[in-house]
C-alpha cells in the first residue's frame, strides 16, 4: 500500500471514530424526549463523554511517544463504538453516563497512535489535512447516523450504531504488504522549522485556542438541536439532521484549509476564522426563521471547520520531538475539554432558556481570535514551504 493509500485509510478510519462522537450530543434530543431528563442531565451525558478522555488523553500521548502501540487504535476504536451502542439498551441515567464514559475512553486510546501513524506515511500536511477531514466528516456523520437509525427505529436501536466501527477494525486487522522506505524529499519540514527545539510557549497559547473552540463547538453541539427544536417547534430526527447541517459544512470546509493556509498564512487563517464565527453565531440565535437559522448554522459550522487541520500540524510544528503529545492535545485533549462545559450550559438553559445559554458562548470566538496573536508560523519564520 502507498502512502498516499495508507494515509487516507487512516482518514477514513478517523471518520468512523468520531462518527462516535458526533452521537453522543445527537442522542440528546431522543433522550431529553424520550426519558424525560432536564437540560442539565443533558449535559451531564456530553461530560461523561469528555471527561475521563480528558485526563487520559496525555497519558495515551505519551505512551504513543514512547512505545508503538498500534493496538490501541483498534481497541479505542472498538470501546468508543461499543458505549454509544449501549446507550439505548441501559436505562438508568447512571447506567448512560457510564457507557458514554467507556466511549469517550475509547477515542482518548485511538487519537494520538493513530495521528503517529499518519506522520508515519510521511505525506506531511496533507496526510494530516485528510486525516482531520475525516475525523470531521465522522462526526458530521454521527446526527446522520442517529437521525437515521434512532429516528427511524428507536432508541433501542442504538447497537447498529456499531456496524461501522466492526467493519473498519476488521480491515484495520487484515495483513497488509509493509509500505516501502519514505522519500526525505516527502517530509515535510516541520522538524527541521523548529530546528529541533520544542516551543512549548507557542504550544500553549495554541492549546488556549483550541479549548476555546472546543467550548464554543461542544456547546453548539450540544444544544443547537434542542435550541431548534423549542424556538421553531422542530422534531428530535429534524433537529438531529440540523446539527448535521452544523458539522457537515465544517467538515466541507475543512477541505479549503489547505488551500487557504497555502496562501495566507497559518496563523491568519486562524485569526480569520474566528472573527468570522463571532458574528455567524449571532446570526445563528437571532435568526427569525428557520431557514435562516439553518443558513447561518451551516456557514458557522464551515468557520469553524476551516481551522481544525491547522490545529494539528502547527502543534506538531511546535512539538517535533513529542507529535504523539501534540496530537492529543490538539485533536483529543483540548477538543474534549469543551465537554467539561456542558453541564453548566445546560444549568443555564434549565434557568434561563437556551437563547442566554448559547449567547454565553460568543466569547468563545472572541477569546480564539485574542489568543492567536502570540503565534506565529515557524515555517513562516524560515521561509520552507509546506507539502
Amino acid at each position: 500500500m502507498t502512502a498516499r493509500r495508507r494515509a487516507l485509510a487512516l482518514a477514513v478510519e478517523h471518520g468512523v471514530d468520531d462518527l462516535y462522537q458526533g452521537a453522543v450530543p445527537a442522542l440528546l434530543p431522543a433522550l431529553v424526549a424520550t426519558r424525560g431528563w432536564d437540560l442539565t442531565r443533558a449535559g451531564g451525558i456530553v461530560l461523561a463523554a469528555t471527561v475521563l478522555s480528558s485526563v487520559a488523553q496525555p497519558l495515551f500521548g505519551v505512551l504513543a511517544d514512547r512505545l508503538r502501540v498500534p493496538g490501541l487504535r483498534v481497541a479505542g476504536l472498538l470501546t468508543a463504538a461499543g458505549g454509544v451502542a449501549a446507550v439505548g439498551v441501559v436505562d438508568s441515567y447512571v447506567a448512560t453516563w457510564a457507557v458514554v464514559l467507556l466511549s469517550g475512553l475509547g477515542t482518548a486510546a485511538y487519537h494520538p497512535e493513530a495521528a503517529r501513524a499518519v506522520h508515519a506515511t510521511g505525506t506531511g500536511d496533507r496526510g494530516m489535512g485528510w486525516f482531520t477531514v475525516g475525523g470531521l466528516a465522522g462526526f458530521a456523520a454521527g446526527p446522520a447516523a442517529v437521525g437515521l437509525v434512532v429516528g427511524g427505529l428507536g432508541l433501542g436501536a442504538t447497537p447498529l450504531l456499531a456496524l461501522p466501527a466492526v467493519g473498519a477494525a476488521v480491515v484495520a486487522l487484515v495483513p497488509r504488504r509493509r509500505p516501502g522506505p519514505v522519500d526525505p524529499g516527502r517530509v515535510p519540514a516541520a522538524s527541521e522549522s523548529a530546528r529541533g527545539r520544542d516551543d512549548w510557549p507557542r504550544f500553549g497559547w495554541l492549546t488556549g485556542v483550541v479549548v476555546s473552540r472546543s467550548v464554543l463547538f461542544y456547546g453548539l453541539s450540544a444544544f443547537l438541536a434542542v435550541h431548534l427544536t423549542i424556538r421553531f417547534d422542530l422534531s428530535p430526527g429534524l433537529a438531529a439532521i440540523t446539527l448535521g447541517i452544523f458539522t457537515g459544512a465544517g467538515a466541507v470546509a475543512t477541505i479549503t484549509s489547505s488551500a487557504l493556509t497555502r496562501r495566507f498564512g497559518r496563523t491568519a487563517v486562524l485569526r480569520g476564522s474566528y472573527v468570522a464565527a463571532l458574528p455567524l453565531l449571532a446570526a445563528t440565535l437571532l435568526a427569525p426563521s428557520p431557514v435562516l437559522a439553518l443558513v447561518a448554522t451551516g456557514l458557522l459550522g464551515a468557520a469553524l471547520g476551516v481551522p481544525v487541520p491547522v490545529h494539528t500540524t502547527l502543534g506538531q510544528a511546535y512539538l517535533p520531538h513529542h507529535l504523539g503529545l501534540a496530537a492529543s492535545v490538539t485533536l483529543g485533549l483540548a477538543v474534549s475539554a469543551g465537554g467539561l462545559a456542558s453541564p453548566a450550559l445546560g444549568a443555564l438553559a434549565d434557568h434561563a432558556g437556551t437563547t442566554v445559554a448559547l449567547a454565553v458562548l460568543l466569547g468563545c470566538p472572541l477569546l480564539a481570535g485574542l489568543l492567536t496573536l502570540p503565534l506565529t508560523d515557524p515555517e513562516e519564520r524560515t521561509g520552507s514551504s509546506r507539502a
